[in-house]
């Protein structure tokens, strides 16, 4: 009884407003203009259907503003699928510009070498303290061998120790192990060009009356059959003269810069069956 009191006077009203617009409806095909129940009911609800159309405009604004984002948030992420994409393919641009690029200095020097040559790309490394070497691509099918010469484009790399079915091991001209004949290009001096430390080289066994002087191009010699003659090897950066000894310190930089290569020439020439 108390719930009824309570909620019986809006329950009562809410049924007084269905069975008037219900009445209305009924009423509205049958004759156009309105009578005079219909007026009564337009009158006493005024003051509520204006309110109520408010609240279902906003409700409907709200709606469709809710609509609008979810359609800007989908198009957000086809833009960003969008950029992505075009991101990777600028990448992928640049990426072969500078491999073309690459492989038109090898071109080059595949030119100057006077012997046939044969590509392969750099598939693992080891520069530890111990060893410096490269592995390529390359090995016994394609018929390569120990001791062949390997270059790049701007100089010589050093050569091959060791030769697997598919793969090789090269010996950079970095490693204490590597010895390249060599000659000052400007004089003439002749030398041995040794791996050190540091990723450079010395040129070993030119005695003190030779002239070297810092800045000179230091290319293979020819002599042993392994390196044609005057492919660049690196540039001198130091000349040191001590008070005793036949010799003078040469350290040469050099001109390949060994950290960055990705592919290579080995020169199908010599080598060891």
């Amino acid at each position: 009884m108390d719930l009824f009191k309570k909620y019986g006077f809006i329950a009562l009203i809410g049924t007084g407003v269905f069975v008037a617009l219900i009445f209305y409806s009924l009423n509205v095909p049958r004759n156009r203009e309105a009578n005079v129940i219909e007026r009564g009911v337009m009158t006493v609800f005024a003051p509520i259907l204006k309110p109520a159309e408010r609240l279902s405009r906003f409700f409907e604004d709200t709606w469709d503003g809710y609509i609008s984002l979810v359609d800007v948030h989908r198009e957000n992420i086809r833009l960003r699928d969008e950029i992505k994409e075009l991101n990777a393919r600028v990448v992928a641009g640049n990426e072969a510009q500078k491999s073309n690029q690459r492989l038109a200095y090898l071109l080059e020097m595949k030119n100057m070498v006077k012997a046939p040559t044969l590509s392969a790309s750099v598939v693992g490394e080891d520069v530890t303290s111990w060893f410096r070497t490269l592995i390529i691509d390359r090995g016994s099918t394609s018929g390569l061998r120990d001791g062949m010469a390997v270059v790049a484009a701007d100089g010589v790399v050093g050569q091959i120790v060791k030769v697997a079915p598919s793969t090789s091991r090269v010996l950079l001209l970095t490693d204490h192990a590597s010895g390249i004949a060599a000659i000052i290009q400007r004089s003439r001096a002749r030398g041995v060009v040794k791996g050190k430390e540091g990723g450079l080289c010395s040129l070993e066994f030119t005695t003190r009356d030779e002239d070297v002087k810092v800045g000179d191009m230091v290319v293979s010699s020819g002599i042993g059959g392994v390196f044609l003659k005057g492919l660049p090897i690196g540039e001198v950066t130091m000349v040191k003269r001590g008070e005793y000894g036949i010799f003078q310190t040469v350290t040469i930089r050099p001109v390949v810069n060994m950290a960055h290569l990705e592919e290579v020439l080995i020169v199908m020439r010599g080598g060891y069956e």
